[in-house]
């Protein structure tokens, strides 16, 4: 990579940051594309947020990402924030205007629809969808099914109260006890997992697959290990399967092509790519 004085910039900002893939990810991209820009780390204090991003534009940024702990914050901090971004209550995407101001959206629900039926050629219209869990990640993902044009979806939490919350919040859900998670299945078009049940290092997700049709895909979103213990039991007994790597890569399409002008290919090059660093 070579740079010059026109280079355009962008970034990622974290606390830490140190386990981000997306500079790996879009440098790939920079690469591919032979853009003279960079897409760097930063790694910024939560106390700092507001001013870190504030300084951007007199920096030359065209932008930036936000992961954990600011996607929250950083909602008070743009001056304009997406409709779908403000429900969910959370930005992961800013956009530098010409005029300095920050706009923010929300690519998570993008990217997570993308996989989806890039992945398993789902459609809202397949049918019940039934959401495990109901933290920060169920958020995005429940209002971008229904968004979607998803009219029936069931929403499952260890904790009920959480549940019935987000249900509450949006709209067009039901809530059934955790314990009753396997009859939930009956007649389901989609199982989503948004827990961390399964993911390396975190306890096994147990959940009887029986009442599931042989049809309906099955999406972890996580992507440590690739395959969960979900996803290959789902795979086992036929059931179309959907990784969690894919929302990683395609959520960060639109950020890419606003801030460096071309719209990169979401491809088996770059997953192959991207897994090598997961090894």
């Amino acid at each position: 990579m070579i740079l010059t004085g026109s280079a355009k910039l962008a970034g990622v900002m974290g606390w830490p940051i140190g386990h981000s893939r997306s500079p790996r990810l879009h440098g790939h991209w920079l690469d591919r594309h032979g853009i003279d820009g960079a897409y760097v780390p930063l790694a910024v204090a939560p106390e700092n947020l507001g001013t870190a991003l504030r300084a951007l534009p007199a920096l030359g940024f065209r932008g930036v990402n936000l992961t954990l702990p600011h996607k929250e914050a950083a909602v008070a901090v743009c001056d304009d924030v997406t409709d779908q971004a403000r429900r969910i209550g959370a930005v992961n995407t800013i956009v530098i205007g010409d005029d300095g101001r920050l706009h923010g959206s929300n690519t998570d629900a993008f990217g997570f629809l993308e996989n989806l039926t890039q992945g398993s050629g789902w459609r809202a219209a397949d049918g019940p969808v039934v959401l495990l869990g109901a933290g920060g990640a169920a958020r995005g993902l429940a209002i971008a099914l229904v968004d979607a044009g998803v009219t029936e979806l069931r929403v499952l939490n260890r904790t009920r109260a959480r549940a019935e919350t987000l249900a509450a919040d949006i709209g067009p859900a039901t809530v059934a006890a955790w314990e009753d998670r396997a009859d939930a299945l009956d007649g389901a078009a989609l199982l989503v997992n948004s827990t961390t049940l399964g993911m390396t290092g975190q306890p096994p997700l147990d959940l009887d697959l029986s009442r599931l049709p042989t049809g309906a895909v099955v999406n972890d979103i996580v992507y440590a290990p690739l395959e969960t213990p979900l996803l290959a039991d789902a795979r086992a007994r036929g059931n179309p399967v959907v990784d969690g790597l894919g929302m990683l890569l395609y959520q960060a399409q639109p950020g890419f092509k606003a801030w460096f002008g071309v719209k990169p290919a979401v491809d088996a090059a770059l997953r192959d790519f991207v897994l090598a660093d997961l090894d």
